[in-house]
C-alpha cells in the first residue's frame, strides 16, 4: 500500500533575524483531516512560521511542500483590505454567483456582520478580522491556516466556529491562545520549544499531561548529566596526558556531556504573592445607573450593584452589549445618563485596555518598566526588582535589554501588562487581557490574579481563563439587561443549558395541554371543582418546610450581620459571600413550595 502524501510537509526549516535564531531544522507534516494547534511562547515565531508557509515571508533554508492542486486559505492576524471595497466585495470576488453570495451572507450573519454594502474603511479592526475569517471559511479550502481565529469573537461566535470546524473532515493548522478552543477542536498539538518542535497526538488536555512528562524526563537527564559531569571534569583537570594519548573518545564524550549538563529548563519556582496591597471595605457602588447611546443601543437601565471587598468578577456578553462602556464608566472615562458610581477612597485602579499599546520604540524593555518603578514591594520586607519582575513574566535578561521595536506583537502586549501590574494597584480592571498572549504567560497571569489580595474585574471571551480567575459573573444580555450570576463561566453555561431545557419542556407541556380534547379539559375542570386535601406526605413536607425556611433565614441573618461587622477573616468573608446568594435561592425555592402547599392546608 502506497504511503499517503501529506497535505503539508515542512522539512528542515531554518529562519533567523540577525543573531536571533527562530527555527533550526524544523520538520513536521499535516495529513488530511488532522486539526493541528501550534503552541509556543511569544517571540518564538508562531506567526512568522505561518507567514513562511503562506509564502509571505522568506526562509533561510529548508523545504515547504504542499500536495499538488491543494486549495489553501489563510487567516492573517492583522488582515489588510481596500477601505473603499464593500464588505461583500472584500469578502470574496463573487462574480454574481448566487450560491456564493448566499453562503457569504450566512457566514457573515453568524459573525455579526449584517451590512454587506458597508465600506471596509468604516469597520473596526475586530470587524475586519471577522470579514477575513468569513472569507477563509466560505471558500471551502482543503487546508485552513488560522492565526488567532478567536480574537474579536464573542462567546456565541466562538462556540459556533468550534462547531463549524468540527463538522466534516476539515484539515487545519492554527495558532490560538484559547485553550478551550484547542481542547475541543484540535487532534494534534505542535509545540515549538528551544528551537525544536514536539508533536503530541491528542487535544490540549493530553498535551499538558505529556508535556509535563517530557519536562520531567529532561530534568532527570540533566540531573544525571550534572552528576557525571563533575566526575569527568575532575578527570579532565587531573589527567592531561591521558587526554592527549589514550582517551580521545572520553574527551569527546565529555564535551557532549557538557552540552547536556549546561541545558536549562525555564521553571518558575515561586508564585508572585503580594501581601502589602490594602483596600478598604468601601469599593464601589453603582447607584441605579442608566446609559444608552441611542434608543436602539441601551447599555443598562437603573442598574444597581455594590462591589464586595476581594471580589473577582468576570464580565461576559456578546460584542456590542456594553461591557467596555461599563468599564469606562467605572473609571470615569464615560459618564452615565442617570445615577452615579461612588468609588471608595482607598481604591487605586490598574487598567489594562484594548487600546493601551503605546510605547516609545527607541526605549529598551527594562527602561519602560524602571520609568514606572525600580522595584515592586511585595510586603513583609520583600522586594522584587524591575528586572526580576520582567523575568517572572518570561522576559529573559537578554530580551530586557532589547529595544521595544524588536518585540513581537504578543511580547508588546505582555510588556503593557507588566506596566499595569508594576504600578502596584489594589483594583485591577482587565479588558480582554488574553488577546495575543502566549499560553505560558496566561498561566503566569492566572496564578498572579488567583493570589492577588485586591479586587479584580475581567472582561474576556477566554472561557478557560475566566474559569481559573473569577468567582462571579455579570452577564450583559443586551438591551440594558444584566444578569448577576454567582459562579464561573462553565457553571453559568450549565445553568443556562438547564434553564433552556426547562423552558423548552414547559413550552412543550403547555402545547400538549392546549391540544387536549375538550372532553378531557371538561373532565379536568370537574375534578378541580372539589378542593383537594393534602396527603399525609404533603402535610409532613409542609411542616418540615416551615422549620427549614426559618433555619435558613436565621443563617442568612447571621451571615449578613457577620459581613457588616468587619471582624472576620478574608477566608471567612470569601466563603460567606459564596454562600449568601445560594442561601437566598434556596429560601426562595422552599418558600414557593410552602405557598403552593398552603393553598390546600386549610
Amino acid at each position: 500500500m502506497a504511503k499517503e502524501i501529506p497535505y503539508l510537509d515542512v522539512q528542515n526549516l531554518c529562519k533567523s533575524f540577525g543573531a536571533q535564531i527562530l527555527f533550526e531544522n524544523l520538520s513536521f507534516s499535516i495529513a488530511e483531516g488532522q486539526k493541528v494547534g501550534l503552541i509556543a511562547k511569544n517571540g518564538i515565531g508562531k506567526s512568522t512560521l505561518l507567514s513562511i508557509i503562506s509564502g509571505k515571508e522568506g526562509m533561510d533554508k529548508g523545504d515547504i511542500i504542499f500536495r499538488r492542486d491543494l486549495k489553501v486559505a489563510i487567516l492573517e492576524q492583522s488582515p489588510v483590505f481596500n477601505p473603499e471595497d464593500s464588505v461583500l466585495d472584500a469578502c470574496f470576488n463573487h462574480r454574481g454567483n448566487d450560491e456564493m453570495v448566499l453562503r457569504a451572507k450566512q457566514v457573515l450573519t453568524r459573525l455579526k456582520i449584517k451590512d454587506l454594502n458597508q465600506p471596509m474603511g468604516q469597520l473596526s479592526g475586530g470587524q475586519q478580522k471577522r470579514v477575513a475569517l468569513a472569507n477563509v471559511l466560505i471558500t471551502e479550502p482543503d487546508l485552513l491556516i488560522l492565526d488567532e481565529p478567536t480574537n474579536h469573537l464573542d462567546l456565541d461566535m466562538i462556540e459556533w466556529l468550534e462547531g463549524y470546524l468540527n463538522r466534516g473532515n476539515k484539515t487545519l493548522l492554527m495558532v490560538t491562545h484559547d485553550r478551550f478552543f484547542l481542547d475541543r477542536v484540535c487532534s494534534v498539538i505542535l509545540e515549538i520549544d528551544d528551537r525544536q518542535i514536539y508533536t503530541y497526538r491528542g487535544n490540549y488536555s493530553y498535551y499538558l499531561e505529556k508535556r509535563q512528562e517530557r519536562i520531567d524526563a529532561k530534568r532527570a537527564e540533566i540531573a544525571r548529566a550534572n552528576n557525571l559531569y563533575r566526575t569527568e571534569l575532575e578527570w579532565m583537570r587531573r589527567m592531561p596526558q591521558a587526554r592527549g594519548h589514550k582517551a580521545k573518545y572520553r574527551e569527546d564524550a565529555f564535551y557532549e556531556l557538557e552540552k547536556v549538563a549546561k541545558q536549562r529548563i525555564e521553571d518558575r519556582q515561586i508564585r508572585l504573592k503580594q501581601s502589602n496591597v490594602y483596600i478598604g471595605s468601601k469599593i464601589f457602588e453603582c447607584q441605579y445607573i442608566s446609559k444608552a447611546w441611542s434608543d436602539e443601543c441601551v447599555v443598562m437601565k437603573d442598574f444597581y450593584y455594590n462591589f464586595s471587598r476581594f471580589e473577582k468578577m468576570g464580565i461576559v456578553g456578546n460584542n456590542g452589549t456594553g461591557k467596555s462602556t461599563f468599564i469606562k464608566m467605572l473609571l470615569g472615562q464615560v459618564q452615565p445618563d442617570n445615577g452615579r458610581i461612588v468609588i471608595g477612597d482607598t481604591v487605586r485602579f490598574g487598567y489594562f485596555s484594548q487600546e493601551g499599546l503605546k510605547f516609545d520604540d527607541s526605549q529598551k524593555v527594562i527602561d519602560v518598566i524602571t520609568d514606572i518603578a525600580d522595584y515592586i514591594d511585595l510586603g513583609q520586607g520583600r522586594h522584587m526588582t524591575a528586572s526580576q519582575f520582567l523575568q517572572h513574566f518570561m522576559f529573559t535578561p537578554e530580551q530586557q535589554h532589547n529595544y521595544v521595536y524588536k518585540l513581537s506583537g504578543g511580547e508588546k502586549r505582555k510588556l503593557y501588562l507588566c506596566t499595569v501590574l508594576m504600578k502596584n494597584p489594589n483594583f485591577l480592571v482587565l479588558d480582554e487581557p488574553t488577546n495575543d498572549l502566549d499560553i505560558v504567560t496566561l498561566q503566569i497571569l492566572e496564578e498572579y490574579l488567583q493570589d492577588f489580595p485586591g479586587c479584580v474585574i475581567v472582561v474576556s471571551h477566554d472561557r478557560y481563563f475566566m474559569d481559573k480567575v473569577v468567582d462571579h459573573l455579570l452577564v450583559f444580555k443586551g438591551d440594558g439587561v444584566i444578569k448577576d450570576f454567582p459562579g464561573n463561566y462553565t457553571q453559568y453555561r450549565l445553568y443556562e443549558a438547564n434553564d433552556s431545557k426547562e423552558v423548552k419542556e414547559q413550552k412543550d407541556s403547555k402545547t400538549a395541554k392546549e391540544q387536549k380534547a375538550p372532553a378531557d379539559n371538561a373532565k379536568e375542570a370537574a375534578k378541580n371543582t372539589t378542593k383537594r386535601k393534602l396527603t399525609y406526605k404533603e402535610k409532613s413536607e409542609f411542616e418540615r418546610l416551615e422549620k427549614e425556611i426559618a433555619a435558613l433565614e436565621e443563617e442568612q441573618q447571621r451571615i449578613e450581620t457577620a459581613l457588616c461587622g468587619g471582624s472576620i477573616s478574608i477566608e471567612e468573608i470569601t466563603e460567606m459571600s459564596k454562600r449568601l446568594p445560594l442561601l437566598k435561592d434556596e429560601i426562595d425555592e422552599k418558600s414557593m413550595r410552602w405557598l403552593e402547599l398552603s393553598e390546600y392546608s386549610n
